[in-house]
């Protein structure tokens, strides 16, 4: 370097701290702790290839790096986005003279998804060759994006997210470690701030890293990261979430508790909470659809399709402008009457399918589209109720073992009071009509199962 010349600037914080060795790597133990799949392969030295499939900032490159460094194997990184067949085609070469003088050679081939079935195909030969160990990284499945034959020939490892406390360990580690981290600032952050960093970059170790890293830049020297500083640092207030775990499933709750409550204001709150928080607005919208049937049912009809509208501006218009449009399903969800008569009644119908006997459809309910249905029974004693006065058929139509069962109880609520009062009526029609007292059940002829279709 010349008197003129400026040292270049640090490298990244999660390129310092990647792990070195296995001892060091956090995370993964389904496949690194000792005695698991992984773990194995690489104490034996096994030269076989292998993919891992897993979202972004759990370790991928690194642990293609520790192999590399524990086979004392020449390492050389790929990226499917900047490779073309004709870097593949030398890098296959030149693995294939190495190997003549004894030198191993480890391909790491970054977002390997993305390369196509031809660059893919290149690879195999010197696979089966033995030219290369190939280690492939994806975030995508790689049952649908790597060619059949190169599968395999890989063993397919699968990586996990990393927990929030696994991303507190890896924080609080480049804050103390005065070599490679960020030590020789002496800074200082409780373990709430490191646990909203963790709940912020959702599983992604390098995303918590840069967050870390921009804090630590604008934070007063010997001083402290604090809310004030991580909320500058975000752009926005952090807030407690984490959508696998317990926080995501007590937020979904409080929302649905509240709507079926009738509870207006708490249940826009809690929807805010839960889209502020990053929450998948098609996740809510699907669960708002559901408190649509579940808790109000047939007391208020239209509430299905307005949460289905609700649902499309989602799809159509996306995050945030679809905001309102869950807010607008959510607030009619919680003003409107409730009733929970069509949950139960279905319940109970699953119950009953699960714990009776499957009995065969009665015939008289059997369509009859052939000669030989009809002359065995089918459709025989069928009547068709728009020809009758009271349109209200004597005519059984559950199986024989489950004869005048009753699953659906309406409730006096919104429209459902009308729906009562004309199960009422139609109960009370068909019992007249069982004991011959009103005209109408022999006003019109039997007909063909044929006009019912």
């Amino acid at each position: 370097m010349s008197l003129f010349q400026t040292p270049p600037p640090p490298s990244p914080l999660a390129l310092r701290m990647r792990p070195r060795t296995l001892d060091e790597f956090v995370g993964q133990a389904h496949i690194l702790a000792p005695g698991k799949p992984l773990r194995l392969q690489i104490e034996r030295d096994d030269p076989g290839s292998i993919i891992f499939w897993g979202p972004p900032g759990v370790g991928k490159t690194t642990l293609a790096q520790i192999i590399a460094h524990i086979t004392k194997a020449e390492f050389i990184e790929f990226s499917a986005v900047l490779s073309g067949i004709k870097e593949i085609k030398q890098v296959m070469l030149e693995a294939e003279k190495a190997r003549q003088y004894g030198t191993r050679t480890i391909l790491f081939i970054d977002e390997i998804h993305r390369f196509n079935r031809a660059q893919q195909d290149a690879f195999l030969p010197h696979v089966e060759q033995g030219n290369i160990r190939l280690i492939g990284a994806t975030t995508e499945n790689p049952s649908f994006e790597i060619n059949g034959a190169l599968l395999s020939r890989c063993r397919v490892y699968i990586l996990k997210a990393l927990t929030e406390d696994q991303i507190i360990v890896l924080l609080r580690r480049a804050l103390e470690d005065s070599e490679r981290g960020l030590g020789r600032l002496d800074l200082r952050a409780a373990d709430e701030i490191l646990r909203q960093i963790a709940v912020y970059c959702g599983g992604d170790a390098r995303s918590g890293y840069n967050i870390l890293e921009v804090a630590a830049a604008t934070a007063p020297e010997n001083g402290e990261i604090g809310e004030e500083i991580l909320k500058d640092t975000l752009q926005k207030k952090v807030l407690l979430y984490d959508k696998s775990g317990e926080e995501h499933f007590n937020l979904i709750s409080a929302l649905h508790k509240s709507v079926r409550n009738s509870d207006v204001d708490a249940s826009l709150y809690w929807l805010a909470r839960m889209l502020e928080s990053g929450e998948d607005a098609l996740y809510i919208a699907r669960r708002v659809v559901r408190m649509a049937s579940e808790d109000i049912g047939l007391a208020a009809p239209e509430a299905l399709n307005l949460c289905l509208s609700a649902k499309d501006a989602v799809d159509f218009l996306g995050m945030p402008e679809a905001a309102l449009a869950l807010a607008q399903a959510v607030a009619y969800l919680a003003l409107a009457p409730k009733s929970n008569a069509l949950y139960t009644a279905y319940s109970d119908v699953l119950e009953d399918v699960e714990k009776t006997s499957a009995e065969p459809v009665p015939l008289h309910i059997r369509n009859a589209p052939t000669k030989f249905m009809k002359q065995v029974g089918y459709g025989k004693g069928y009547q068709y109720a728009h020809d009758l006065e009271s349109k209200v058929a004597d005519m059984d139509c559950l199986p024989d073992n489950l004869r005048g069962r009753r699953y659906y109880h309406p409730t006096q609520e919104g429209r459902e009071k009308l729906l009562a009062q004309r199960l009422e009526e139609i109960r009370r029609l068909r019992e007249e009509l069982r004991k011959g007292t009103t005209a109408g059940k022999q006003d019109g002829p039997i007909k063909s199962p044929q006009r019912d279709e």
